[in-house]
Formats: structure tokens, sequence, C-alpha cells
């Protein structure tokens, strides 16, 4: 995939994120927040990472659930690491760094959990995610994936000043967690057309 297509994306990212967290989209993503944290379960001090995180509202609801949690948010645009930054509520827990989900610079079994929050289909290496996070994942860690859900047909878009984004079926994301090692060990639907998969 050529570097015009990170860049593509970056430029759309940091373009929105002044406004990413109006109204519409922060009363969205409360929601499936509000549902995701439902299913999460976290170890006492537990390392996590947020791929794809935006201006940081999930680490900072996650921070609030669980005090002895520390997280890495990493996100492609830098000016939404900005605005993740300015509105970090637990700056001694949580920092935010620039990267690629299909090139993590962090080390092996490093996290506890993984996090990643409607990005993954904006992801052109599906596979390299899985291998990253795979290789990240400390054993017996979780890798909870929420992104938008089409059914189990194969689903690919392509917006001009978006870029491509692709869905994939609950068949197609434990394949791709099968062919790391992962066991995908349940679907929740978090809103209509919304759905967590949990793997171990």
């Amino acid at each position: 995939m050529t570097s015009n297509f990170y860049q593509q994306k970056e430029n759309f990212f940091n373009l929105w994120a002044s406004y990413y967290d109006c109204f519409l989209t922060t009363g969205f993503y409360q929601g499936v927040h509000q549902r995701l944290l439902e299913y999460v379960a976290l170890k006492e001090n537990a390392s996590v990472l947020d791929l794809g995180c935006g201006t940081g509202k999930l680490m900072n609801r996650l921070a609030d659930k669980f005090p002895t949690m520390k997280a890495i948010g990493l996100d492609l645009a830098p000016k939404m690491l900005v605005e993740a930054r300015a509105t970090n509520k637990h700056r001694k827990r949580l920092i935010f760094v620039k990267g690629r989900a299909e090139a993590l610079p962090f080390a092996d079994e490093q996290f506890d959990a993984v996090f990643c929050t409607m990005s993954f289909l904006h992801y052109p290496h599906p596979e390299q995610v899985f291998e990253q996070v795979s290789r990240v994942l400390a054993p017996g860690g979780r890798f909870y994936l929420v992104d938008a859900y089409r059914g189990e047909s194969n689903f690919a878009s392509v917006i001009p000043w978006i870029g491509e984004m692709r869905l994939y079926s609950k068949k197609q994301r434990e394949q791709l967690g099968t062919e790391v090692g992962f066991s995908a060990i349940a679907h929740y639907y978090l809103l209509p057309a919304i759905l967590l998969t949990i793997f171990s």
C-alpha cells in the first residue's frame, strides 16, 4: 500500500480533529463505549493499548472505571493526538503517540488488553494488524475489536476524501484471529450494526 493511502487518511482525520467531538459523534461514541465497558475485564495494574484512539474518549472512560490501569493511545493523525492530550483527565496514566497499527512501536507481550474501536475499517492490511496485536498482547490478554457490521457478506467502499473502508463479517473476523493463534470467544451487538468481537 502506497504512502499516499496513509497520507490521505492522515489528512482527513487531521481536518476532522477539531470537530470530531461534536454532538453527533459524542452521543454515538458514548453509547458504544458504555456498552463496550459492560464486557471489559481488566486485571489490577493492567497495561492497555488503544489503536486508532482518536481524541482519547475511550481511554478516559476506561481509566475512570479501572483506576490502576495505564494505557497508550496510538493514532495516525497528529491533530487527533493534540485533542486527546488536551482532554486527558488521567495524565499520569494515559499517553498518546503517533503510529500505524500495521507496525506497532511496542515490545512483545507489552499489553494485557488491546482495543480497536471504529477504526479497523480503515486499515488496508487487516492481517498485519492482527499479527501486530498478537505480538504485543501478553499471554492471557484480550483483544476487543469494535466496528461497523453489515452481515456475513463482504463489503468495501471508497469515499473520495476518506479513501477505502472495509467491513468484516463474524466469520472473517474469526479467520483473521485464527491465523495468528487467537480464539474469538464472543460477539456482541453494542448498537444496531456495531459489533464487538472479543479475542483471547
